[in-house]
Order: C-alpha cells, then structure tokens, then sequence
C-alpha cells in the first residue's frame, strides 16, 4: 500500500455538523499495519473535541478512539499481527516509548515531550495531524494496537477501548473484588461498564444515580443496589459504606457529600471531566483517611488485560449501531442522555 485516500466523517470547523469527506492515510512504515475498521465508538470526548471544548484549533478533525477491525495490510517488520487479525485502537496511537512510564506499560502516562499521540486531533512523531476512526482505514504502530478475542463481537467490542479500559484500570489498581464495596456514580456509557466489570471481579455493587430511572437496567447489568442521589436520604443511609467510588459523570458535584459515603482509607476515583474546577473540604479526606484520586485509560498492556478478561467474563458495551449519515443525530442524543449506553457507527456506511 502507498500513502492513499480513504473516506470519513469529519468535522470541519468547530461546532460545525460532522460531514462525509476523504483523508490522507500514511504509506505503511517497517511496523505499521493498515486496519480495515469495521466499527468505531462514539464517545463524549469526540463532542467536546469537535465543537472547541477542549481547546483544538486545527480542523478538519476526524473524530473516533474507539476502534475495532481486521489486519488488512502489514508492514515488513511487523511481526505481532497478521493479515485477518481482529485488533482494536484506543485513544492514543504513540507515545515517547523512552520514559519510566513507557517502559512500564503506562503509555497513557508517557511524561515524553509531547505526551501520548492522541488517536485524532494531536501531532504525531512524523508532524503530521492524527485523524481518528470516524474512517474506513487507519494505520498504527503495531504496538498500539490490541488484539480483539474471538468471543467478543466486534461492534460491541469497540466502546471498550475506551470506555471499558477508562473503568478496568481503576478497578483494577484499587483492587475491587469479593469483600470489597463499590459505587459507580451515573449509569451512561461510562458508568454501565463500571457496574458489569465489578460485578464480574466479584465486588459488592452499587449504583449511585440522580434518579431511579434506570434501575432496572443497573441491575440487570450486575448492580447489588441501586440509590437515588437526589434524595438527601441516600446520604445518610449510605455514609462510611465504600472501598471505593467511581465518579463518572461530569457534572459539578458536592463532592464531600460522595467523599463521607466511604469508608475509613477509602478512595473516590474521578474520571467524568467536569467544565468547571472540583473543590473538596480538607475534612472530608483527612477525617477517615480518605483519598480523592484520578484515573485515565490505561496503557497497551492493561488495554490487552481488559479486553481478555471481558472475553472470559462474556462482558461488551451496550450498543445502538447507527450508520454513519446519523452521527449527528447520535451527538444531540448523547447530550440529551438518550443513549443504552453507547453509539456504535457501522463504518461500512461511510
């Protein structure tokens, strides 16, 4: 293959509606390999990204870090995948591969000059603009890529890319499991693979949810209790009960309020990215010897990790496959919460 053109969907100027457009993909290099994507997430960040949220200034954007299809090229020292292989791409596609964290397997961490090479919207090593999975094709390092297992269907595989390694890791590093209590704050395409991944290490699950409209759900997905956070009371009920609370919501919340829900060395993760600072109360950590951490994906390795153990657990996202001329569509309903619990974009469609 030599450096070619491929379709896409792409947002133009900030704000502006996503619409059908081509791309430039780079000629394979010694370790890259040429996917032929078969279906990618939509996920809140593409949102923010496309409409200035977060500061980009560079347009046409191809959004999409949540990537799921087959090997259909390789480069000639490739030697971790093979044409027909079924891989996915996260939110990053490089990073220095020289830091402490690299070196590690923390490649979300990479403390590298640029950081970790976003999957779209970010300067790659070669100074050329990423464009994301929004596209029939991408080429990657094979060493930013995961293998997908077999017993994963593949359109709802891609979601966990990001949204299922953005809940793994923290499960994961705070050791959630039997004898353990675990809340997930919100219950969207964040918050839903929380609640099925700790059930499936063996925790106590909570949800904790503005309202109870989906209580059913919660609990069909794996959820031992579900509460209302509106109602005052949950918080006198629930006061020193968790090892550990995922926040996955971005909204502003009274955060002390969620930090007095747990127990004594007890840890509140945040992982929703809420517009405005946080603010917390002293008290509320060193009373009970609290912590108030942050997570963020998790790196090649982990990313693996995750996506073997969804396969032995039968754990994948719960998916609405759109084609692609409703990706607009899909970006009103994912702010206007009417998604169970993650858009998928059939790429074929494109």
């Amino acid at each position: 293959m030599t450096h070619t053109t491929v379709h896409a969907y792409a947002a133009p100027a900030p704000k502006a509606p996503l619409e059908r457009t081509t791309i430039e993909r780079r000629a394979l290099g010694e370790h890259d390999i040429l996917i032929d994507i078969k279906f990618a997430g939509i996920c809140h960040s593409d949102i923010h990204t496309v409409r200035g949220e977060w500061g980009h200034e560079t347009f046409p954007i191809v959004p999409g870090h949540e990537i799921a299809g087959i090997v259909a090229e390789v480069g000639p020292g490739v030697t971790r995948y093979a044409l027909g292989d079924r891989v996915g791409v996260g939110c990053f596609v490089d990073s220095c591969r020289e830091c402490d964290n690299c070196r590690a397997g923390l490649q979300q961490y990479c403390t590298g000059e640029s950081g970790p090479v976003g999957t779209y919207a970010a300067t790659g090593r070669d100074g050329e603009f990423t464009q994301g999975g929004y596209s029939t094709h991408i080429v990657v390092d094979e060493n930013y890529a995961v293998r997908i297992p077999e017993a994963l269907p593949l359109d709802a595989a891609a979601p966990l890319l990001c949204a299922g390694i953005t809940l793994y890791s923290p499960l994961a590093h705070w050791q959630a499991g039997p004898g353990k209590k675990v809340a997930v704050v919100g219950l969207g395409g964040l918050g839903h693979m929380g609640v099925k991944i700790a059930h499936a290490m063996g925790a106590e699950v909570t949800v904790l949810s503005q309202s109870l409209r989906k209580k059913d759900d919660g609990l069909r997905l794996g959820a031992d209790h579900y509460h209302a956070t509106s109602d005052p009371a949950t918080f006198l009920a629930l006061a020193d009960t968790f090892d550990l609370i995922l926040n996955t919501v971005s909204a502003d919340l009274d955060l002390d309020a969620y930090l007095g829900l747990l127990k004594t060395g007890g840890t509140m993760v945040q992982l929703g990215a809420p517009e405005n600072a946080l603010s917390v109360s002293p008290g509320s950590l060193y009373r009970r010897r609290r912590s108030f951490a942050g997570s963020m994906i998790g790196g090649i390795p982990e990313t693996q990790e995750m996506l073997d153990f969804c396969a032995e657990h039968g754990i994948a996202s719960e998916i609405e496959l759109i084609p692609a001329d409703r990706i607009n569509e899909a970006y009103e309903r994912v702010l206007a919460s009417d998604v169970r619990y993650r858009f998928v974009i059939d790429t074929s469609t494109i």
